[in-house]
């Protein structure tokens, strides 16, 4: 009788799983590289494992007679982050929260442990990266001192789990999962086998004892979360913490919510007394003097909240056989296509001109519905045409020069309308030729610059 050959051992990515009979130096389905390890095969575990009986809360029932009553929600004392969760932290939630280095995650953190703590619940920060005292130096300059706000600065998962039953709190902040080892994994902090091991061990013990747990997450280059991808999957709650290091304001977003929409954004201001929440950041990105040519606002749209930007643009003759095209705040790519529509379905040249585009603020504009607003801008600043304080522009450009609604375009009319804006140049208009006619009728007086006296 023929003998049955062994299984061949299987090899699986630590990164996102993917399993395969031969060794292999970069993952096919992730694309990384030395993530491929060799798992040996358990043949016959099935036939090992005795079936147990559920006990009766945990018995399968038809989802016709699961109750849908939302999971209870307590409020984290900052009305932004509490926005972007949805309403609340939710008791037993994992949340991981994500951002560049120095943009203000732990500060933040400290900021939700000190509200959380002053409602009246104990709240245990353990930051594997700083001292207690420098956390605490921190705290003094953010005002977040509180006797409810717990400090420990450990690395070893052993001694914050001992810690948590020490303390019993109602809060977790774990700053940063990726230095936090466990001794029962080989390997130093930060591989991926010590970060899956990590938080699968927090994420447990937040389900058993439904004591909310927030994660604090390192990026990579590209901006994706370090560690391995099954990170993201683990935990209910993925938010990224954004912001340009040039400017003070921060964007926290939601990429992933168990218990509550995606689609919305928080927005903080960054002051030396710490963070503090913008519940309106309409005015910021419009400048504040006399109205200039080469200006136009555009609606722009971050989750379900619609901001005025106004966009600026400048134009100057040159001689190069290659014109500068300089953006900032916008897509480069999509300036470029809007100057070539110009060009050619509107016939105002732009071939001979040197084109600076930007946004005021420093805030990041790069969605289609920017599009009208820049050609406005532009054709304004070429003619000496300054648009009234009173439109703005929402729209995308075709390549045929016609213009298409954008997303969600009654909610940014009725937030222009609210905020005094007489009329929504749109896809009304029809096509680029027609806006820019009806901008022109708006304002027939022409700006003629001074010529500057040489020195």
């Amino acid at each position: 009788m023929a003998t049955r050959k062994p299984a061949p051992p299987a090899y699986v990515c630590t990164e996102c799983g993917w399993t395969t009979a031969k060794w292999v130096g970069r993952c096919a389905e992730c694309q990384q590289w030395g993530t491929v390890q060799e798992q040996g095969t358990q043949t016959g575990i099935l036939s090992r494992i005795t079936p147990l009986a559920p006990s009766a809360d945990r018995a399968a029932r038809p989802i016709t007679q699961i109750t849908t009553e939302d999971a209870p929600r307590r409020t984290s004392g900052v009305g932004e982050f509490d926005r972007v969760l949805g309403g609340g932290i939710v008791p037993g939630a994992a949340i991981l929260l994500s951002g560049e280095p120095g943009v203000g995650k732990s500060t933040l953190l400290l900021e939700v442990a000190a509200q959380a703590a002053r409602s009246g619940r104990r709240v245990l920060y353990a930051s594997a990266e700083e001292s207690p005292a420098q956390v605490r130096l921190r705290a003094e300059r953010t005002g977040a001192l509180h006797d409810e706000l717990y400090l420990a600065s450990e690395t070893d998962l052993a001694t914050i789990l001992g810690h948590i039953d020490e303390v019993a709190p109602q809060l977790v902040i774990v700053d940063s999962v990726q230095t936090v080892s466990s001794s029962l994994i080989d390997g130093a902090a930060g591989q991926p086998s010590q970060v899956r091991e990590v938080a699968a061990t927090l994420i447990r013990v937040a389900k058993e004892r439904s004591l909310p747990i927030i994660l604090v997450g390192h990026v990579t280059k590209d901006g994706t979360v370090a560690g391995p991808r099954v990170l993201e999957h683990l935990v209910d709650v993925v938010c990224h913490f954004e912001g340009d290091r040039q400017t003070s304001l921060r964007f926290i977003r939601a990429l992933k919510n168990r218990f509550g929409p995606t689609d919305e954004v928080g927005c903080f201001e960054m002051t030396g007394d710490g963070i503090s929440e913008v519940p309106d950041p309409s005015g910021l990105f419009l400048s504040q003097g006399e109205t200039e040519p080469g200006t136009c606002v555009a609606i722009s749209l971050e989750g379900r909240r619609a901001l005025p930007v106004e966009v600026q643009a400048l134009t100057i003759n040159t001689t190069a056989p290659n014109p500068r095209r300089v953006v900032h705040g916008l897509d480069a790519s999509r300036v470029a296509m809007v100057l070539a529509i110009l060009e050619r379905r509107a016939g105002i040249k732009t071939s001979t001109l040197d084109v600076y585009v930007s946004t005021v603020g420093g805030v990041r504009f790069t969605e289609p519905a920017a599009d009208l607003a820049i050609a406005i801008a532009v054709a304004g600043s070429i003619q000496q045409i300054s648009v009234p304080r009173t439109v703005a522009a929402v729209g995308e450009l075709s390549l045929a020069g016609e213009i298409r609604p954008v997303t969600q375009s009654a909610q940014r009319r009725s937030e222009a309308s609210r905020l005094g804006y007489e009329q929504v140049v749109d896809d009304r208009s029809k096509t680029l030729r027609a806006a820019l006619t009806d901008v022109r009728a708006r304002n027939t007086t022409r700006r003629v610059e001074a010529d500057i006296p040489p020195f």
